[in-house]
């Protein structure tokens, strides 16, 4: 196997959005990665702080600079627009890496040609050894849940090894380019969360599967863009599962999911936070819902 083969380019993108601090620890950990054959693509989503400077600072990466706010979706699919790896690993500009992080990644990208998606072992940064994803188990077609398995549990080992999983993590997702050339970009409707298990979902339609590889470990810091609870928060979280409803589940089920978020979960929601005096969270969920009754394209 020649280097090329052994070592294919792997374009790690990620998003700033008025967190260039935060960028700048995150692409000093990358100076640290052992990997041979990387490029590295900074996306500034239109910051009201000029990021500019980390060009300067890290020369070796790619800057762009985006004339508005894309969201998460909209943000990295500029900078997988411009990437020229076999591999695009999102990574979310509120982590750090462990120096060998991708190395494992590409190793099962190359023992099986139906992986389209791995996702590393992802531990909280304030908490370094809990775990934050160790895989997902898949949507619950009735609620429009899922589950990332082993939040909050403390690593000791329990999730040592690779498996196939049905959800990726947007905060380090690696991307097999092929899977882009079948089913496209991240859907930049959902501007902030879901896209990714969106994305994760219609991959599995097309034929890939997801991996969770727990030899590759990154760290991660956790909504420092938007902040742990907000209103944005709130309105894209509510706004958003309804639109991956009715995005990925059909027929008798997604009739069932539809009726028990708009008649059940979302009132309730909307009454807890009334209830506590928060007309501004309560009003985000009724924003959501009718956003969906009035965005038609799906």
């Amino acid at each position: 196997m020649n280097s090329e083969n052994k070592y294919p380019l792997v374009s790690i993108v990620s998003v700033n959005y008025n967190t260039d601090v935060v960028t700048g620890e995150m692409l000093w950990s990358l100076q640290q990665i052992t990997y041979p054959n990387v490029e590295i693509i900074i996306v500034d989503n239109a910051s009201s702080v000029n990021a500019s400077y980390l060009a300067n600072d890290f020369p070796g990466i790619t800057y762009i600079q985006n004339p508005k706010n894309e969201g998460f979706a909209g943000g990295n699919n500029r900078g997988i627009e411009i990437a020229k790896g076999e591999i695009i690993l999102l990574l979310n500009n509120d982590t750090e890496v462990e120096p060998s992080f991708i190395e494992p990644i590409v190793k099962l990208f190359l023992s099986d040609s139906t992986i389209g998606i791995v996702s590393p072992k992802i531990r909280y940064y304030q908490s370094k050894n809990t775990i934050q994803y160790a895989g997902g188990t898949a949507i619950n077609p009735f609620t429009a849940r899922g589950k990332f398995i082993g939040t909050g549990e403390e690593d000791a080992a329990q999730y040592d090894k690779p498996h196939q999983t049905h959800l990726a993590h947007g905060a380090a997702m690696a991307i097999h380019r092929k899977v882009f050339d079948k089913i496209g970009l991240l859907p930049e409707m959902y501007f902030l969360y879901y896209e990714e298990l969106d994305f994760s979902e219609h991959a599995q339609r097309a034929g890939f599967t997801i991996w969770y590889q727990p030899a590759s470990v990154i760290l991660h810091k956790e909504s420092m863009s938007v902040g742990k609870m907000s209103t944005i928060k709130v309105y894209y979280q509510n706004r958003n599962r309804l639109l991956f409803i009715r995005r990925n589940i059909f027929g008798i089920k997604g009739l069932i999911s539809r009726l028990f978020f708009i008649t059940i979960s979302a009132p309730l929601a909307i009454i807890k936070y009334a209830l506590k005096g928060n007309w501004l969270f309560a009003g985000k969920i009724w924003e959501g819902l009718v956003w969906n009754a009035n965005y038609k394209r799906i």
